[in-house]
């Protein structure tokens, strides 16, 4: 009963929160950006929602507490400093400047009118619609094994219903929606975690901090230690996954273009590293306590497999209060909409506002928003066949399509912010060689893609900086533009924000020789 009413309570706000900001998404970049007017506590909640989703508390929490034990703390560490609190330090103003002086929305676009790149515009947009599907058939699988433990609700229908109301509220109310839910939702986790550890670690089988240490030892000492069983490098290859790899996804990097002002991004910054290490710590600390209430992973009804996907879902229904178990549900709902919202958003701008306006360069922009709404959908839709497909653990698609967006992006994005060195061809050889790694050694070693999405960021960050010293440097006055050194002069257009003359322009003008 109580599950039921906080998931109807839920459900009706997030159906009035897209249905109350239709009217403010008439634009494309009211749609994507939520028109650059997103504040500091909105931005935060936004960026933490969006990097914790149904994956970590089903797949991760469980697969790497159970391997790692104790251990599996180090990613605490690496998702508040590295993937929040440096990334917010680093990243958030010169994003919001130079996105803001070139006029674009999207990571493809960025990339585009950096390196003076039409091909790379397209290249990334192809990446990101392809790559993200996987990533998000995994929340979707997730949110459904959660929702068949806790509710009994079958996978599929679970699965459909949170296609369908993602789906519902972002293509109403798209940026303006998503930020106003994801405040929301993050409360709604901060609360469902905090309740999770109270239980977990009053419950008989832990009994408090320094005994779960010693029984967690006595299952086996290597799981009290600073490194777990696996070892030293699939630690460090997660740690580096789950935290440098989001300063290269396209959906953490748009709540950068989004925030308000230059004044916004302290106090969000702070308020986003609070919320990362309270999330993380709640989800890795009790996916290594899995250990004390299981002897062997639960078996899956399906496949007659044990599976750690279900350590966490089968921990929440048995262990924790029917009140709480409901908080922990919309809890983890909250995180998969958001992720889910935020995956749906990026993906659709990719073919709506990267590749269409190539082939269909005169369509008003009411039109784009229109076959935005609709490419969301269709992004809805193939994500959800994948999902109900069910073609690996949840761990690995998550994995793949992480490492292979970071490793394609991370150089490019990185360099083209800080160093006026890094040329066209650079990056360029920078994302060929971090998607070309990902994809290829996945393949030959599929039980290492956190190992080799590591591999590919680092590989990419010492080839652009490598190939861009042997070519062609970019145009000196371009550069001085990005980097905010002076204005374009001679055409009025080129001053004003809101002209698509002065991408065209960047994406035109030859590289000096």
């Amino acid at each position: 009963m109580i599950k039921g009413v906080l998931l109807f309570l839920f459900v009706g706000f997030l159906l009035y929160s897209g249905l109350a900001n239709m009217r403010k998404a008439r634009t494309v970049n009211d749609f994507l950006l939520g028109g650059r007017g997103v504040g500091p506590w909105l931005s935060a909640f936004a960026y933490g929602t969006t990097y914790f989703s149904a994956v970590i508390f089903i797949g991760y929490a469980g697969k790497v507490g159970w391997a790692f034990g104790l251990s599996s703390l180090w990613i605490v560490v690496g998702n508040t400093l590295v993937g929040s609190l440096l990334a917010w330090m680093i990243l958030a103003k010169p994003t919001r400047l130079i996105t803001t002086r070139l006029n674009t929305m999207t990571m493809p676009q960025f990339l585009g009118a950096r390196y003076q790149s039409p091909g790379m515009k397209i290249f990334a947009a192809l990446v990101i619609f392809v790559f993200m599907v996987p990533y998000s058939a995994s929340v979707y699988m997730g949110l459904s094994y959660l929702f068949e433990q806790i509710f009994g609700l079958p996978y599929i229908y679970a699965a459909v219903a949170m296609a369908t109301l993602t789906g519902v509220y972002l293509v109403l109310g798209g940026y303006r929606a998503m930020a106003l839910t994801d405040f929301v939702q993050g409360c709604v986790m901060l609360l469902g975690i905090v309740l999770m550890l109270w239980y977990v670690f009053k419950a008989p089988q832990v009994g408090g901090l320094v005994p779960a240490v010693q029984k967690m030892s006595a299952i086996d000492p290597q799981l009290a230690q600073i490194i777990g069983p696996p070892g030293w490098l699939p630690m460090i290859s997660l740690v580096i996954l789950t935290s440098l790899g989001t300063w290269g996804l396209p959906q953490m990097v748009q709540k950068f273009y989004a925030i308000k002002d230059e004044h916004s991004i302290k106090p969000a910054t702070i308020v986003a590293s609070t919320f990362a290490l309270v999330i993380t710590f709640g989800a890795y600390c009790t996916g290594a306590l899995t250990r004390l209430f299981f002897k062997q992973p639960p078996v899956d009804a399906l496949t007659g497999k044990p599976t750690v996907d279900l350590l966490m879902p089968q921990l929440i229904s048995t262990v924790l209060p029917e009140f709480v178990a409901a908080v922990i549900l919309i809890l983890v709902l909250s995180a998969s909409m958001s992720t889910l919202a935020s995956l749906v958003l990026v993906s659709g701008s990719a073919v709506a506002v990267d590749l269409l306006p190539t082939v269909l360069p005169k369509l008003s922009d009411k039109r784009r928003v229109m076959i935005l709404r609709l490419l969301c959908a269709v992004f809805i839709a193939l994500s959800l066949v994948l999902a109900l497909a069910k073609p690996a653990v949840i761990l690995s698609l998550m994995a793949l399509s992480w490492s292979t967006v970071a490793g394609a992006f991370l150089a490019p994005y990185l360099y083209g912010l800080f160093w006026r060195g890094a040329t066209q061809t650079g990056a360029w050889a920078g994302a060929l060689a971090g998607l070309t790694i990902s994809i290829v050694f996945s393949v030959i070693y599929p039980s290492a893609i956190p190992t080799v999405g590591s591999a590919a960021m680092l590989i990419s960050l010492l080839v652009v900086p490598a190939v861009s010293m042997v070519t062609k440097p970019l145009p000196q006055k371009h550069l001085a533009f990005v980097f905010g050194e002076q204005t374009r002069p001679g055409c009025a257009e080129y001053e004003n924000p809101g002209s698509p003359l002065r991408e065209q322009a960047f994406l035109q003008e030859p590289p000096s020789r």
